[in-house]
């Protein structure tokens, strides 16, 4: 059997082992994990972002505005003394500030402008009448109406938010489905490689 094989399927019943209870075998996986990919990212990080994007193009390439980003990394470890530890917030608020400035139009388009125009489909064109469409409009309004708390909800309101409280509950029955069928599908894989390649009862 493989080296990595074996490997593999030790850890692999040491965290299953937390089934039956919190056992010592099972904290030492845990922490091999956390530590193995702690230590992997540092590498990766070290070598794609540290050495490629700013030490070779620097030291050896002669990109002199790259000076900009290593003094302001380097501020950073100010915090590491209680005297000098306010200079670690300007490299902080351009972060944050840059972070905003990218993340907002993109969280606007994707979570805002997308659903706005997916929500508003013709009902009817040239292929004919459109069920789905129907459907999103419906469920749109209902969900509006739902969450409209200026008037209370009787009448016809009512009744329009009492049909956005069922497309509220089908989208997170969905969503909880989504979320377990991932999660089974994991087991599945584990177990699959349990079986097969560990134990090797399924050929």
């Amino acid at each position: 059997m493989d080296i990595g094989i074996l490997i593999a399927g030790i850890l692999t019943l040491a965290i299953y082992s937390f089934l039956y209870k919190d056992n010592p075998v099972y904290k030492m996986a845990e922490h091999l994990l956390i530590g193995l990919s702690i230590g992997y990212t540092l590498v990766i990080f070290w070598q794609t972002t540290l050495v490629d994007r700013l030490f070779s193009p620097l030291f050896e390439r002669g990109e002199i505005v790259l000076i900009i980003p290593f003094v302001l990394g380097l501020l950073m470890f100010s915090r590491l003394s209680d005297r000098y530890a306010w200079l670690s917030r300007i490299p902080i608020a351009l972060m944050i500030g840059a972070g905003a400035g990218v993340a907002i139009p993109a969280m606007l388009y994707a979570r805002t402008l997308k659903q706005v125009s997916a929500s508003v489909m013709p009902l009817v064109d040239a292929r004919g009448f459109h069920v789905e469409a129907l459907v999103v409009a419906m469920g749109l309004l209902s969900t509006l109406a739902y969450f409209y708390f200026s008037r209370e909800h009787k009448g016809v309101i009512g009744k329009v938010a009492k049909v956005g409280t069922y497309f509220l509950m089908i989208f997170f029955g969905a969503t909880f489905g989504y979320t377990v069928m991932s999660r089974m599908s994991t087991l599945i894989g584990r177990i699959d490689f349990l079986l097969t390649d560990f134990l090797r009862i399924i050929s």
